[in-house]
Order: structure tokens, then C-alpha cells, then sequence
């Protein structure tokens, strides 16, 4: 869904071994699982069952090994989204995807640098700032029903949640593929991360 490319080549210029891969006993065997994307929810999670990927996805999770979600692959985490109507996510966590409020002072999508203020910090933060400045490009949030698996929040007429933690799970709303050497220590660490468990 739109920014493999840009993904691979972050984590490859952070030193990592990466596989870009639909195949369902690729994901199962792989050490790490990267669910990246941008685009539509509904479109999204259609790819992913047309293509066999959900089970998968979801026993990676089960099973413990460290998975991130960035962009569209954090909000397919969730239970459901409101983007053109009600559609069902992965529902590894409960709660939704909801659209930014429409007022005349903000611009929707939220488009380009933000701050990321950390609420814990999950192990790819290792050695970065925190309020520290990453890219974003969307129109719609995760609400989640438990606030403690909120990792970090930004703010654009509203405080949102955009980083998510909880034990092998770690899923970011910004692109850390985008966003510069902040970014790219992120790929690394999570390689680390996926080294280390």
C-alpha cells in the first residue's frame, strides 16, 4: 500500500536485512513483521485478505515476535474505522480510527513535521529525543479504547495518539522512513529489537 519501497530502503541504509514479501510462510518464518502503508483503510484490509496476509499477521503477533506498524499499518490494528464508512481492522487492539475534526484553521491531512511527545518509551526510542520532530501524512487518528498502550501523542487541533506500545507491538503514525536521521535510528533500533528477541 504505497511506501514499501521508501520502507526498504530506510531500513537498508540503517544496515538491516529486509525482505519485501506477500507470501504468508515468508511473514511466519521471519524474525521481524513490518506492516507498512498509506492509503485507504477499506482498500487496506481488502488487500490483505484478498492476498491471504491477515492470519499471518496476526499469529506473528501472537506469537511474540516484534512487529511494527507504520502509517496505515498502525490504524489496521484496531477494531474498526470511520474512513467511508465502517469497516473492520485486525482489531489486535480495541478502539478506531477517527477523521480529524474539520475547522477552518486546520488543514486536513495533517501534512509534515510534527512533534512526538512521549507518554513511555518503547525501545526503538533508544538514543532519541524526546519532542523530537518526525513527518506525518493523514487524515484520520487511532482512538484507543486503553490509553496505556499510548507511546506517544502529537498534537493538530487535537492530541492524538501516535505511537503505540504494547510488549511486541510497536506501531507509529508518522513515517519514520521519512523523516531524516530521527527516522532512520528508529529502523535501526527496531532491527536491534528484532536482533535482541
Amino acid at each position: 500500500m504505497g511506501n514499501l519501497k521508501s520502507v526498504e530502503w530506510g531500513f537498508l541504509k540503517s544496515g538491516a536485512a529486509v525482505k519485501v514479501t506477500q507470501d504468508a510462510a515468508e511473514i511466519l518464518s521471519a524474525r521481524g513483521v513490518v506492516l507498512p502503508g498509506v492509503g485507504a483503510f477499506k482498500d487496506c484490509m481488502a488487500n490483505l485478505d484478498r492476498l491471504g496476509l491477515i492470519e499471518p499477521i496476526l499469529k506473528s503477533i501472537s506469537s511474540g515476535k516484534p512487529f511494527l506498524g507504520i502509517c496505515l499499518g498502525l490504524q489496521a490494528l484496531f477494531t474498526e474505522s470511520e474512513e467511508f464508512g465502517h469497516c473492520g481492522g485486525l482489531d489486535v487492539f480495541k478502539g478506531k480510527v477517527v477523521r480529524f475534526p474539520a475547522t477552518a484553521l486546520l488543514k486536513v491531512p495533517h501534512m509534515g513535521w510534527n512533534i512526538v511527545s512521549l507518554k513511555n518509551r518503547p525501545p526503538i526510542f533508544d538514543g532519541i529525543e524526546d519532542n523530537q520532530y518526525f513527518y506525518f501524512v493523514h487524515s484520520y487518528y487511532v482512538a484507543p479504547q486503553d490509553a496505556t498502550i499510548t507511546a506517544g501523542t502529537t498534537g493538530y487541533g487535537v492530541e492524538f495518539t501516535s505511537m503505540i506500545w504494547k510488549d511486541n507491538v510497536i506501531a507509529t503514525q508518522f513515517h519514520p522512513e521519512k523523516s531524516q536521521n530521527a527516522g532512520l535510528g528508529i529502523l535501526k533500533n527496531f532491527s536491534e529489537f528484532v536482533r535482541n528477541n
